[in-house]
């Protein structure tokens, strides 16, 4: 009999584009199966490989790996128009989908009016609009939780589009009350049902069954995760969130599995933070630093483009974060952007209402918050070329020890590009 395999989950600490997508890429070939537990195609989790950018959003990053089996987990909506238009990307970069690529047949789907009702949503908001990618996420998790939605499986039913023009009326009304243009529904319709054909031709799986057949057969699983902590529905900056648990805890919901086959839990944050969209971010900067970060770490979204906004480290949310997930390892990114600041900046509490607090408040928004900062000593030397450890410049060693300090936690590895070989283990 086979040792039994386990679960070993990446997942991101901020306000998501951490660089998910490079390390579970670089995490990959030790592992047999990477897994997607939640999210959508909002998602943007971008690999460079030998000079090459590689953007996944609803596939996951062991794609690129022979002989690693992919899987979509039940957690997951699923846009067919854009997962096939990103199926044929991928394959034409030389990956094989069709082989490598399985999907859980309880994944909800994306139609084309839950786009049209996310865009709706969002125009009604106006100015607290919550920043969406307009994907209809938001609205396909609304239909999940409320017993209504559409499931991959169903794609293969008889009455499928008897199924999905009853939830079409519906939306449609829904549409109609908010006085929104939805004339492009036929286009779009059609452009869904090519997709779905095309879709069905690949391999869709009891998701719970399967995951559990290949931790028996000794199989190591890598549980990605999409967007990041401080955006789960339950713990994040609500209203300003995503629709789904983006924390450890989500693992279990979005792939079937029992807590106890997790093995360890490893973290994700930029040596800064990052946003995109509307929402709070209490160390957001709007002075020339913030426009240095912005430039120098190419902070515009692998997904929507949109210019990311850019700030000092937040610790008190990260320290969050790693509780939340019971983070065992660090993985910090795009160190080699803060090479040249004389004053590293980090807030190491916030003053809310007058008074200190080390804590996440209940409500970020409309409360009364500033970040305490603590400068630490900067590094002049440029980090990209360093491949080991013990060559990084002393002040920047320094600061990672400060931080582990801090955290509680072992800063494992440190990403000084965006290349796989950009990539150093402590």
């Amino acid at each position: 009999m086979s040792e039994r395999g386990y679960v070993d989950v990446v997942l991101g600490l901020q306000w998501g584009d951490e660089g998910k997508g490079k390390i579970a890429d670089f995490l990959t070939p030790s592992y047999d199966v990477v897994a997607r537990f939640q999210g959508g195609p909002n998602a943007g989790h971008s690999l460079e490989m030998n000079g090459v950018k590689h953007v996944l959003n609803t596939i996951p990053s062991g794609i690129f790996h022979k002989d690693c089996i992919n899987l979509i987990g039940n957690g997951v909506v699923i846009d067919p128009v854009r997962l096939m238009e990103e199926i044929d990307r991928t394959a034409a970069a030389g990956a094989d989908v069709k082989g490598a690529l399985y999907i859980s047949r309880k994944a909800n789907l994306i139609l084309p009016t839950h786009k049209l009702l996310d865009a709706a949503s969002e125009q009604m908001k106006g100015d607290e609009k919550i920043g969406s990618t307009l994907r209809g996420i938001g609205p396909t998790y609304r239909d999940k939780y409320g017993r209504s939605g559409i499931r991959t499986g169903d794609m293969f039913r008889a009455d499928f589009k008897e199924m999905v023009a009853a939830v079409t009326e519906r939306h449609c009304e829904q549409l109609n009350q908010f006085g929104f243009d939805f004339s492009s529904l036929a286009a779009l319709e059609q452009e869904f049902y090519e997709a779905v054909e095309r879709l069905k031709t690949y391999r869709f799986v009891e998701s719970e069954y399967f995951i559990h057949e290949l931790l028996d057969s000794g199989k190591k699983i890598l549980a990605e995760g999409a967007q990041g902590s401080m955006l789960d529905v339950d713990f994040g900056s609500y209203p300003y969130v995503t629709s789904s648990n983006t924390i450890s805890g989500g693992v279990t919901v979005g792939l079937g599995l029992a807590p106890k086959h997790i093995r360890k839990v490893m973290g994700i944050f930029k040596a800064y933070c990052t946003r995109v969209g509307g929402g709070p971010f209490p160390t957001e900067l709007h002075d020339e630093m913030g426009e240095k970060l912005r430039i120098t770490g190419h902070e515009f979204g692998a997904t929507t483009g949109r210019p990311r906004r850019c700030g000092w480290l937040d610790l008190v949310a990260l320290k969050y974060a790693v509780m939340l997930s019971g983070v065992d390892e660090l993985i910090m990114m795009k160190s080699d952007v803060l090479s040249g600041i004389d004053k590293v900046r980090v807030a190491t509490a916030y003053k809310i209402d007058g008074k200190i607090s080390d804590q996440v408040p209940y409500n970020y928004v409309g409360t009364d918050l500033d970040p305490i900062y603590e400068d630490r000593a900067g590094w002049s030397e440029d980090l990209c070329p360093v491949r080991e450890a013990d060559l990084l410049p002393e002040n920047f060693t320094n600061y990672i020890l400060w931080l582990e300090d801090q955290l509680k936690t072992p800063i494992k590895v440190i990403s000084v590009g965006p290349d796989r070989v950009q990539t150093i283990l402590r």
